[in-house]
Protein backbone atom coordinates (compact mmCIF):
# COMPACT_ATOMS: atom_id res chain seq x y z
CA UNK A 1 0.00 0.00 0.00
CA UNK A 2 1.46 3.46 -1.07
CA UNK A 3 2.36 5.74 1.98
CA UNK A 4 0.18 8.71 2.13
CA UNK A 5 1.69 12.15 1.55
CA UNK A 6 3.20 13.30 4.56
CA UNK A 7 2.05 17.19 4.21
CA UNK A 8 -1.49 15.86 3.70
CA UNK A 9 -1.17 13.25 7.31
CA UNK A 10 -0.09 16.65 9.18
CA UNK A 11 -2.78 18.16 7.31
CA UNK A 12 -0.56 21.09 6.47
CA UNK A 13 1.16 22.97 3.26
CA UNK A 14 4.11 22.40 1.62
CA UNK A 15 5.67 25.94 2.86
CA UNK A 16 3.99 25.48 6.35
CA UNK A 17 6.93 26.45 8.81
CA UNK A 18 8.49 24.22 11.40
CA UNK A 19 6.34 25.75 14.43
CA UNK A 20 3.46 24.88 12.28
CA UNK A 21 4.51 21.66 11.43
CA UNK A 22 5.04 20.97 15.13
CA UNK A 23 1.82 22.30 15.99
CA UNK A 24 -0.05 20.03 13.63
CA UNK A 25 1.48 17.17 15.07
CA UNK A 26 0.93 18.37 18.25
CA UNK A 27 -2.88 17.91 17.15
CA UNK A 28 -2.80 14.94 15.47
CA UNK A 29 -0.88 12.94 18.71
CA UNK A 30 -3.37 13.75 20.83
CA UNK A 31 -6.05 13.07 18.91
CA UNK A 32 -4.71 9.38 17.88
CA UNK A 33 -2.55 8.42 21.30
CA UNK A 34 -3.37 4.80 21.47
CA UNK A 35 -4.04 5.31 25.28
CA UNK A 36 -6.41 7.44 25.18
CA UNK A 37 -8.35 5.47 21.83
CA UNK A 38 -8.19 1.83 23.40
CA UNK A 39 -11.59 1.39 21.74
CA UNK A 40 -9.96 2.58 18.06
CA UNK A 41 -7.61 -0.03 16.85
CA UNK A 42 -6.45 2.16 13.62
CA UNK A 43 -5.46 4.65 16.32
CA UNK A 44 -2.50 3.01 16.79
CA UNK A 45 -1.45 3.25 13.05
CA UNK A 46 -2.71 6.72 12.91
CA UNK A 47 -0.10 7.71 15.35
CA UNK A 48 2.52 5.79 13.86
CA UNK A 49 1.91 7.68 10.50
CA UNK A 50 2.19 11.08 12.11
CA UNK A 51 5.15 10.18 13.78
CA UNK A 52 6.99 9.34 10.78
CA UNK A 53 5.77 12.23 8.99
CA UNK A 54 7.04 14.58 11.71
CA UNK A 55 10.25 12.45 11.80
CA UNK A 56 10.65 13.78 8.71
CA UNK A 57 9.17 17.52 8.39
CA UNK A 58 10.43 18.17 11.39
CA UNK A 59 13.78 17.89 10.31
CA UNK A 60 14.95 20.14 7.71
CA UNK A 61 17.46 18.40 5.82
CA UNK A 62 14.94 15.40 5.58
CA UNK A 63 12.10 17.74 5.13
CA UNK A 64 14.56 19.60 1.78
CA UNK A 65 15.21 15.84 0.58
CA UNK A 66 11.27 14.64 0.69
CA UNK A 67 10.31 18.16 -0.51
CA UNK A 68 12.99 17.60 -3.95
CA UNK A 69 12.09 13.45 -4.13
CA UNK A 70 9.34 12.16 -2.24
CA UNK A 71 9.17 9.18 -0.16
CA UNK A 72 12.03 7.88 -2.21
CA UNK A 73 14.42 10.61 -0.69
CA UNK A 74 14.09 9.95 3.00
CA UNK A 75 13.49 6.18 2.81
CA UNK A 76 15.61 4.32 5.22
CA UNK A 77 15.85 7.00 7.17
CA UNK A 78 11.96 7.38 8.59
CA UNK A 79 9.04 4.81 9.97
CA UNK A 80 10.57 3.29 12.74
CA UNK A 81 10.00 5.80 15.20
CA UNK A 82 14.03 5.79 15.40
CA UNK A 83 15.96 8.47 13.77
CA UNK A 84 15.51 11.31 16.45
CA UNK A 85 17.16 13.86 14.29
CA UNK A 86 13.35 15.75 13.77
CA UNK A 87 13.42 16.42 17.48
CA UNK A 88 10.30 13.83 17.90
CA UNK A 89 11.93 13.54 21.73
CA UNK A 90 11.27 17.38 22.56
CA UNK A 91 7.72 17.40 21.28
CA UNK A 92 7.02 13.85 22.46
CA UNK A 93 7.76 15.53 26.23
CA UNK A 94 5.19 18.63 25.69
CA UNK A 95 2.73 16.68 24.24
CA UNK A 96 2.28 13.77 26.57
CA UNK A 97 3.43 15.13 29.84
CA UNK A 98 -0.05 15.66 30.93
CA UNK A 99 -1.21 12.44 29.72
CA UNK A 100 1.06 10.58 32.31
CA UNK A 101 2.04 13.34 34.77
CA UNK A 102 5.40 13.23 34.01
CA UNK A 103 7.70 16.66 34.29
CA UNK A 104 9.84 15.36 30.62
CA UNK A 105 12.42 14.07 33.16
CA UNK A 106 13.74 17.52 33.97
CA UNK A 107 15.07 15.93 37.48
CA UNK A 108 14.69 16.64 40.76
CA UNK A 109 11.18 18.62 41.79
CA UNK A 110 11.95 21.06 44.64
CA UNK A 111 9.57 20.74 48.06
CA UNK A 112 5.91 21.59 46.88
CA UNK A 113 4.68 24.94 47.55
CA UNK A 114 1.57 25.78 49.69
CA UNK A 115 -1.77 26.26 49.13
CA UNK A 116 -3.10 30.37 48.30
CA UNK A 117 -5.75 30.95 50.47
CA UNK A 118 -8.74 33.29 49.95
CA UNK A 119 -10.18 35.41 52.67
CA UNK A 120 -13.66 37.01 52.28
CA UNK A 121 -14.02 40.50 54.44
CA UNK A 122 -16.62 42.56 54.22
CA UNK A 123 -16.53 46.38 54.37
CA UNK A 124 -18.94 49.16 55.06
CA UNK A 125 -19.26 51.66 52.37
CA UNK A 126 -17.71 54.51 54.61
CA UNK A 127 -14.97 51.94 54.85
CA UNK A 128 -14.20 50.88 51.59
CA UNK A 129 -14.08 54.57 50.15
CA UNK A 130 -11.64 56.21 52.77
CA UNK A 131 -9.56 53.05 53.22
CA UNK A 132 -9.12 51.26 56.55
CA UNK A 133 -6.49 48.96 58.26
CA UNK A 134 -8.31 45.97 59.66
CA UNK A 135 -6.91 42.75 61.57
CA UNK A 136 -8.08 39.28 60.03
CA UNK A 137 -8.09 36.20 61.56
CA UNK A 138 -6.51 33.42 59.29
CA UNK A 139 -6.63 29.47 59.72
CA UNK A 140 -3.81 28.31 58.13
CA UNK A 141 -0.83 25.19 58.10
CA UNK A 142 2.39 26.69 59.11
CA UNK A 143 5.70 25.15 59.32
CA UNK A 144 6.39 23.27 62.05
CA UNK A 145 8.75 24.58 64.67
CA UNK A 146 10.24 21.62 66.12
CA UNK A 147 11.32 20.64 63.15
CA UNK A 148 11.73 23.82 61.33
CA UNK A 149 9.43 22.53 58.55
CA UNK A 150 11.48 19.57 56.88
CA UNK A 151 8.98 16.98 58.38
CA UNK A 152 12.20 14.87 60.20
CA UNK A 153 12.36 14.32 63.88
CA UNK A 154 14.72 17.11 65.69
CA UNK A 155 18.65 15.32 65.25
CA UNK A 156 17.12 12.85 61.92
CA UNK A 157 17.52 14.20 58.19
CA UNK A 158 15.36 13.20 55.03
CA UNK A 159 16.77 9.82 53.59
CA UNK A 160 17.48 9.35 49.89
CA UNK A 161 14.24 7.77 48.53
CA UNK A 162 15.09 4.16 47.53
CA UNK A 163 12.47 3.90 44.48
CA UNK A 164 14.11 6.79 42.22
CA UNK A 165 17.47 6.96 43.93
CA UNK A 166 17.60 10.51 44.79
CA UNK A 167 16.29 11.71 40.95
CA UNK A 168 12.58 11.90 41.68
CA UNK A 169 12.05 10.65 38.16
CA UNK A 170 11.39 6.86 37.30
CA UNK A 171 11.21 5.75 33.94
CA UNK A 172 7.54 4.15 32.99
CA UNK A 173 6.53 1.95 29.90
CA UNK A 174 3.40 3.71 28.19
CA UNK A 175 2.69 0.97 24.99
CA UNK A 176 5.35 0.86 22.65
CA UNK A 177 7.64 3.47 24.37
CA UNK A 178 8.77 4.84 27.86
CA UNK A 179 8.38 8.11 29.39
CA UNK A 180 9.71 9.54 32.64
CA UNK A 181 7.13 10.69 35.48
CA UNK A 182 7.69 12.06 38.68
CA UNK A 183 8.33 9.46 41.52
CA UNK A 184 5.16 8.53 43.29
CA UNK A 185 6.74 7.24 46.58
CA UNK A 186 8.72 10.65 46.95
CA UNK A 187 6.35 12.57 44.74
CA UNK A 188 9.26 13.89 43.10
CA UNK A 189 11.19 15.42 45.87
CA UNK A 190 14.04 12.29 46.05
CA UNK A 191 14.66 11.77 49.68
CA UNK A 192 12.14 10.76 51.97
CA UNK A 193 11.31 11.14 55.95
CA UNK A 194 12.50 7.96 57.75
CA UNK A 195 12.02 9.30 61.45
CA UNK A 196 8.59 11.37 60.86
CA UNK A 197 8.55 14.17 63.43
CA UNK A 198 5.94 14.06 65.97
CA UNK A 199 4.31 17.47 65.98
CA UNK A 200 3.74 17.37 62.16
CA UNK A 201 3.41 13.63 61.55
CA UNK A 202 6.08 13.91 58.39
CA UNK A 203 4.28 17.08 56.61
CA UNK A 204 6.48 19.80 58.27
CA UNK A 205 3.15 22.16 58.31
CA UNK A 206 0.72 22.18 61.66
CA UNK A 207 -2.65 23.67 61.37
CA UNK A 208 -2.89 27.01 63.41
CA UNK A 209 -4.37 30.67 63.37
CA UNK A 210 -2.54 33.43 62.25
CA UNK A 211 -3.71 36.86 63.05
CA UNK A 212 -2.77 39.60 59.90
CA UNK A 213 -3.03 43.50 59.75
CA UNK A 214 -4.72 44.39 55.98
CA UNK A 215 -4.25 48.13 54.85
CA UNK A 216 -7.42 48.13 52.42
CA UNK A 217 -6.53 51.22 50.44
CA UNK A 218 -8.91 54.06 49.29
CA UNK A 219 -11.48 53.30 46.87
CA UNK A 220 -11.77 49.83 46.58
CA UNK A 221 -15.57 48.06 45.60
CA UNK A 222 -16.91 44.43 46.11
CA UNK A 223 -15.18 41.91 43.77
CA UNK A 224 -11.77 43.48 44.11
CA UNK A 225 -8.95 41.42 46.05
CA UNK A 226 -5.49 42.27 47.90
CA UNK A 227 -2.45 39.71 47.42
CA UNK A 228 -0.60 38.91 50.52
CA UNK A 229 2.40 37.17 49.20
CA UNK A 230 3.60 34.39 51.22
CA UNK A 231 0.64 34.60 53.99
CA UNK A 232 -1.17 31.21 52.32
CA UNK A 233 -0.48 28.19 53.68
CA UNK A 234 3.23 26.99 54.26
CA UNK A 235 4.35 24.29 51.84
CA UNK A 236 5.04 20.56 53.07
CA UNK A 237 8.37 19.42 54.23
CA UNK A 238 9.66 22.66 53.94
CA UNK A 239 8.17 24.15 50.83
CA UNK A 240 7.53 27.91 50.30
CA UNK A 241 4.65 29.23 51.30
CA UNK A 242 1.53 30.35 48.64
CA UNK A 243 -0.34 33.75 49.05
CA UNK A 244 -3.34 34.42 50.57
CA UNK A 245 -6.04 36.41 48.11
CA UNK A 246 -8.47 38.85 50.51
CA UNK A 247 -11.71 39.24 48.93
CA UNK A 248 -13.67 42.40 48.89
CA UNK A 249 -17.89 42.42 49.87
CA UNK A 250 -19.02 45.94 50.67
CA UNK A 251 -22.52 45.91 52.20
CA UNK A 252 -25.36 47.73 51.44
CA UNK A 253 -25.80 51.26 52.63
CA UNK A 254 -28.90 52.89 54.17
CA UNK A 255 -28.63 56.11 52.03
CA UNK A 256 -26.19 55.42 49.10
CA UNK A 257 -26.04 53.42 46.06
CA UNK A 258 -22.83 53.13 44.90
CA UNK A 259 -22.16 52.57 40.89
CA UNK A 260 -18.70 52.29 40.14
CA UNK A 261 -17.29 56.01 41.33
CA UNK A 262 -20.59 57.84 41.56
CA UNK A 263 -22.61 57.85 44.76
CA UNK A 264 -26.83 57.68 44.31
CA UNK A 265 -29.45 58.58 46.74
CA UNK A 266 -33.04 59.33 47.33
CA UNK A 267 -34.03 62.83 48.77
CA UNK A 268 -37.36 62.94 50.05
CA UNK A 269 -38.74 66.56 49.74
CA UNK A 270 -42.44 68.32 50.30
CA UNK A 271 -45.31 69.69 47.99
CA UNK A 272 -44.12 72.86 49.64
CA UNK A 273 -40.82 72.85 48.93
CA UNK A 274 -40.79 71.28 45.51
CA UNK A 275 -43.29 74.15 44.58
CA UNK A 276 -42.01 77.24 45.85
CA UNK A 277 -37.88 75.84 45.52
CA UNK A 278 -35.77 76.35 48.90
CA UNK A 279 -32.46 75.19 50.22
CA UNK A 280 -32.09 71.45 52.07
CA UNK A 281 -29.24 69.50 53.92
CA UNK A 282 -28.22 66.53 51.76
CA UNK A 283 -25.68 63.62 53.19
CA UNK A 284 -22.41 62.94 51.59
CA UNK A 285 -19.60 60.74 52.69
CA UNK A 286 -17.80 63.53 53.69
CA UNK A 287 -20.18 65.82 55.84
CA UNK A 288 -23.63 67.54 55.30
CA UNK A 289 -23.75 69.79 51.56
CA UNK A 290 -26.42 72.48 50.85
CA UNK A 291 -28.72 71.22 47.79
CA UNK A 292 -31.13 74.56 46.14
CA UNK A 293 -34.49 73.36 45.16
CA UNK A 294 -35.66 75.28 42.38
CA UNK A 295 -38.94 76.29 41.99
CA UNK A 296 -41.64 74.16 39.94
CA UNK A 297 -39.30 71.21 41.12
CA UNK A 298 -40.53 68.12 39.40
CA UNK A 299 -40.65 64.68 41.31
CA UNK A 300 -37.44 62.45 40.40
CA UNK A 301 -35.45 65.04 39.32
CA UNK A 302 -31.93 64.82 39.49
CA UNK A 303 -28.96 66.47 41.10
CA UNK A 304 -25.74 66.14 40.51
CA UNK A 305 -23.14 67.10 43.45
CA UNK A 306 -19.79 66.86 41.44
CA UNK A 307 -16.83 65.67 43.37
CA UNK A 308 -18.65 64.32 46.30
CA UNK A 309 -18.40 60.33 45.17
CA UNK A 310 -15.87 57.65 45.28
CA UNK A 311 -11.94 58.02 44.14
CA UNK A 312 -11.10 55.10 42.30
CA UNK A 313 -8.44 52.74 44.18
CA UNK A 314 -6.88 52.46 40.94
CA UNK A 315 -7.13 56.17 39.80
CA UNK A 316 -8.87 58.43 37.83
CA UNK A 317 -11.20 61.13 38.89
CA UNK A 318 -13.74 60.99 41.78
CA UNK A 319 -17.16 60.23 40.95
CA UNK A 320 -20.09 62.56 41.54
CA UNK A 321 -23.51 61.90 43.98
CA UNK A 322 -26.35 61.86 42.31
CA UNK A 323 -29.39 63.04 44.12
CA UNK A 324 -32.74 62.25 42.93
CA UNK A 325 -35.86 64.28 45.18
CA UNK A 326 -38.50 62.40 45.57
CA UNK A 327 -41.98 64.16 45.84
CA UNK A 328 -43.25 63.07 49.44
CA UNK A 329 -47.17 63.06 49.81
CA UNK A 330 -48.32 64.34 53.36
CA UNK A 331 -50.20 61.77 55.28
CA UNK A 332 -52.66 62.07 58.75
CA UNK A 333 -53.91 65.28 57.67
CA UNK A 334 -56.08 66.99 60.08
CA UNK A 335 -59.56 68.03 59.39
CA UNK A 336 -57.93 71.90 59.00
CA UNK A 337 -55.56 70.47 56.96
CA UNK A 338 -57.60 68.57 54.40
CA UNK A 339 -59.43 71.72 54.18
CA UNK A 340 -56.66 74.35 53.39
CA UNK A 341 -55.65 71.54 50.62
CA UNK A 342 -59.30 71.03 49.46
CA UNK A 343 -59.32 75.25 49.03
CA UNK A 344 -55.97 75.18 47.05
CA UNK A 345 -56.99 72.44 44.42
CA UNK A 346 -60.35 74.04 43.72
CA UNK A 347 -58.09 77.11 43.09
CA UNK A 348 -55.94 75.54 40.68
CA UNK A 349 -58.96 73.59 38.75
CA UNK A 350 -59.09 74.71 35.43
CA UNK A 351 -56.41 76.67 34.39
CA UNK A 352 -54.16 74.34 33.13
CA UNK A 353 -50.88 76.37 33.40
CA UNK A 354 -50.27 75.52 36.90
CA UNK A 355 -50.14 71.88 35.34
CA UNK A 356 -48.88 71.46 32.25
CA UNK A 357 -47.87 67.37 32.30
CA UNK A 358 -51.52 66.98 32.78
CA UNK A 359 -52.98 68.85 30.66
CA UNK A 360 -50.75 67.29 27.82
CA UNK A 361 -50.97 64.14 29.07
CA UNK A 362 -55.31 64.20 28.84
CA UNK A 363 -54.96 65.59 25.71
CA UNK A 364 -52.69 62.68 24.58
CA UNK A 365 -55.48 60.29 26.18
CA UNK A 366 -58.23 61.79 24.29
CA UNK A 367 -56.34 61.60 20.84
CA UNK A 368 -55.84 57.84 21.66
CA UNK A 369 -59.17 57.17 22.02
CA UNK A 370 -60.89 59.31 18.74
CA UNK A 371 -57.96 57.58 16.80
CA UNK A 372 -59.72 53.61 18.17
CA UNK A 373 -63.32 54.94 17.66
CA UNK A 374 -62.18 55.92 14.23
Amino acid sequence: MAKRDYYEVLGVEKGATGAEIKKAFRRIAMKFHPDRNSDDKNSDEKFKEAQEAYEVLGDEEKKSAYDRFGHAGVDGNSGGGGGGGAGFSDVFGDVFGDIFGGGGGRGRAGPARGSDLRYDLKLDLEDAVKGKTVQIDVPTMSHCDPCDGSGARKGSSPVTCTTCGGAGQVRMSQGFFSVQQACPQCRGRGQMISDPCGDCHGQGVVEEHKTLSVKIPAGVDTGDRIRLAGKGEAGPQGGPAGDLYVQMHVRDHSIFVREDANLHCEVPISFAQAALGGEIEVPTLSGKVKLKIPAETQSSKLFRLRGKGVAPVRGGATGDLLCRVVLETPVNLSAEQRSLLEAFDKSLAGNSKHSPRTDSWFNGVKKFFDNLTS
